[in-house]
């Protein structure tokens, strides 16, 4: 009983009240159809996989690893997961329709719980590094329900409903960790988080049954004659790719470096409680979602190369308080501008991303960008473990360092970029 009372807390009361409004807002004020309230409620409920393996992966292979550096190998081996799925759950998507490749996609993330849960009992490091692979596997799936809802509403409120999807990400990182912590102890005897991932396991069969009200949407295909378009050499020597590309990788690449790090130098190395590093991933991960409703609007009227200079100097503000101390609220700020300035470089290059292919280009150059993405995210999240290990917090800033004025170069290309073409524009009008 105090276990169940234990869950009626006041992050999860106001988390569920929000999304209940939300449910009410998309169904009487806007009356979109049944698929979007469904995502609305299942996405949260299925992402808490990312925010809880943050919270808790780091700190259970910490204890259970061979080697204290391959502490972060778990969470590395999720985003390997997901990388090496998505053409997967495209295809079957594609074959099978949207409602039974995700139900594939639930069934893998169950399997993993399962797997995570006998990793925690006996302590077995390879187990978790199953799990986290099957993870990984299972949010390749749930990518594709954005392309769901763009299906399942009219073009024009596509916006819209792709705004209210991306409080999933708010939403799932409050309930994620908050639920592995209150859960931590549920299973004493199993060992340490057991209990965590038999709770993660309850919040993705609810998402599974949530979703089987989803319909497959009605979708008209138009059949089109398309050419092979261009080498991809030569479309990758395009400034446009270049700036594209690296924009997201260098986001991803920080923000997973000091990410993945941040529990295990909080709770392991500088004695903060599992409550105050719960609380600064949650913040962190609300502020990579949050400003997604605004940055959009952001980049059409400042241009895209201002708002990659702002995400950059929000980086360099995030390494100069990072290397000020380590205390909490230190950890706090850090964590919530690197969200901020994730966001803006990530959304940055993935909107200027279509200006380097041809429509006839698209899936090759995408599937470029995401293996590139996911890659660089993957090791800054394996490099994290060995290096605060090794040596300790203020290297890993330090190393971070060079890839943030990287990006600045970058930002300052893509800003005199967009400066030139204005002037032209001016000059062929006069």
């Amino acid at each position: 009983m105090e276990s169940f009372l234990s869950w009626i807390n006041p992050t999860l009361f106001v988390v569920c009240l929000a999304m209940l409004a939300g449910v009410w807002v998309l169904n009487k004020v806007y009356r979109y159809p049944r698929n979007i309230w469904v995502l609305v409620v299942s996405q949260p409920l299925l992402l808490c996989i990312s925010p809880t393996m943050t919270f808790i992966s780091g700190l259970l292979a910490r204890e259970i690893a061979p080697n204290p550096t391959l502490a972060t190998l778990p969470l590395s081996m999720m985003i390997v997961g997901l990388a090496l799925s998505t053409l997967l759950a495209a295809r079957l998507s594609a074959v099978f329709g949207r409602k039974a490749s995700t139900n594939i996609g639930y069934s893998i993330a169950i399997f993993g719980a399962v797997l995570a849960t006998l990793a925690a009992k006996h302590q077995n490091f390879y187990l978790l590094i199953s799990a986290s692979v099957c993870f990984g596997s299972s949010l390749a799936f749930s990518q594709q329900l954005r392309f769901a809802a763009l299906e399942s509403v009219a073009e024009k409120d596509g916006p819209k409903v792709i705004s209210a999807l991306m409080l999933s990400g708010i939403a799932a990182a409050m309930i994620g960790p908050e639920v592995a912590l209150i859960s931590k102890d549920w299973l004493p005897s199993q060992g340490a988080y057991a209990g965590s991932f038999v709770a993660l396991a309850g919040l993705i069969l609810l998402s599974m049954a949530v979703f089987q009200w989803f319909s497959n949407p009605q979708v008209t295909e138009i059949a089109t004659v398309e050419t092979k378009g261009r080498p991809l050499g030569e479309i990758a020597r395009q400034p446009v790719f270049m700036v594209a590309v690296c924009s997201a990788a260098i986001g991803y690449g920080v923000m997973s470096l000091l990410m993945t790090a941040t529990p295990l130098s909080m709770h392991d190395v500088h004695g903060h409680s599992l409550s105050d590093t719960k609380w600064v991933i949650q913040s962190h991960i609300a502020a990579m979602f949050l400003p997604s409703l605004f940055t959009g609007s952001l980049i059409k009227r400042f241009g895209a190369g201002n708002i990659l200079i702002a995400g950059t100097m929000v980086m360099l503000l995030v390494l100069v308080i990072a290397l000020r101390g380590h205390q909490v609220v230190h950890y706090w700020w850090a964590l919530v501008l690197l969200g901020i300035g994730w966001n803006f470089l990530f959304i940055t290059g993935t909107v200027i991303l279509p200006q380097s292919y041809q429509h006839n280009e698209r899936f090759k150059v995408q599937a470029v960008n995401d293996f590139t993405v996911f890659t660089v995210q993957a090791l800054g999240s394996l490099l994290a473990g060995y290096l605060l290990f090794s040596s300790n917090w203020h290297t890993l800033i330090m190393i971070a360092s060079p890839l943030v004025a990287i990006m600045l170069l970058i930002s300052v290309i893509q800003y005199r970029r967009e400066k030139r073409a204005r002037t032209e524009l001016v000059n062929s009008n006069l």
